[in-house]
């Protein structure tokens, strides 16, 4: 099983592809990794094919694609949903979405009780809580750094962006990794225990900046 995963809900840029089989688990075959807010379009396909590329794959060698469906701004997070449509339908192989906050706390490790907080902009944080790396208890949500819950450990980068009212121990991984979703995603198809897999839809969980025009006032005469 040779499964293409990417996540574009954040500042990062990050794709990975990773196989799987039964007597040896998952094996990474290709990483890019970039950090950029501005350039998800252009950095996104040349990195997929710059690990196609390193691991000797072609496009029809993949059983599977795996893409972070957020929380995250609306640009950036569209970019990795269409690409990832795109693909599967032009492959016909399935495409799995990975809460990007489930990615995050799959990354950790961590066996206590944690929350993971991404940046939301306008001085808001994505986050949700969880008993531990494998289980999501409450979100994703968004909402002002004070709406997190006290008294727990903060990974992601809401962390670092808050340390006045999250605390002043930022805890790594700051942002998401491809590597992580894909693990997580192959654990998952596996059989083994982990966040589920979702339809490839984003969760915006707020309206974009962007609306349609409303309908043109009346104007009457004098």
């Amino acid at each position: 099983m040779l499964v293409l995963a990417f996540d574009t809900a954040t500042a990062a840029i990050t794709v990975a592809l990773y196989e799987w089989t039964p007597g040896e688990g998952a094996v990474p075959r290709g990483v890019a990794e970039a950090v950029d807010r501005r350039r998800h379009t252009e950095l996104l396909t040349p990195s997929i094919a710059a690990v196609m590329a390193e691991a000797g794959a072609a496009p029809d060698d993949l059983s599977a694609i795996a893409v972070g469906v957020g929380p995250g701004p609306y640009t950036g997070l569209r970019v990795g949903l269409v690409s990832a449509r795109a693909m599967g339908e032009a492959l016909t192989i399935p495409v799995h979405g990975v809460c990007t906050l489930d990615v995050i706390a799959w990354a950790t490790g961590r066996a206590e009780p944690f929350v993971v907080a991404t940046d939301a902009r306008r001085k808001e944080v994505y986050w949700a809580r969880y008993d531990s790396f494998r289980t999501r208890v409450t979100g994703p949500a968004v909402g002002p750094p004070s709406d997190v819950p006290e008294g727990l450990p903060v990974v992601g980068e809401g962390a670092a962006l808050y340390p006045e009212i999250l605390g002043d121990s930022c805890h790594d991984p700051l942002l998401p990794t491809a590597s992580a979703l894909a693990e997580l995603t192959v654990a998952r198809l596996a059989g083994l225990k982990g966040p589920g897999l979702l339809p490839p839809e984003p969760l915006y969980l707020r309206r974009p900046d962007a609306r349609e025009p409303g309908p043109r006032k009346k104007v009457t005469p004098a």
